[in-house]
């Protein structure tokens, strides 16, 4: 393998939306930093069964807003 051309692999704290965290090696950021999920396997409706809308960046809303005229309900 060439040398100096792989990025820095270290430890860091992932921490999961309901506040739990486990530590585990990456290449994201630097060593001892914290990943704060948006998303994960607690609160996605593929793991969790459960459907809800996840908007982000306010694009279900412009969404909304752009076909408001069709008659669409809001959010289903």
């Amino acid at each position: 393998m060439k040398s100096d051309i792989h990025p820095d692999y270290h430890e860091v704290t992932i921490q999961m939306t309901d506040g739990s965290e486990f530590t585990t090696r990456s290449t994201f950021g630097e060593a001892g930093e914290v990943l704060r999920l948006d998303i994960d396997s607690k609160s996605h409706p593929a793991w969790t069964g459960v459907q809800r809308l996840v908007d982000s960046g306010g694009q279900l809303a412009k969404f909304n807003r752009r076909y408001e005229q069709f008659g669409l309900k809001a959010g289903g």
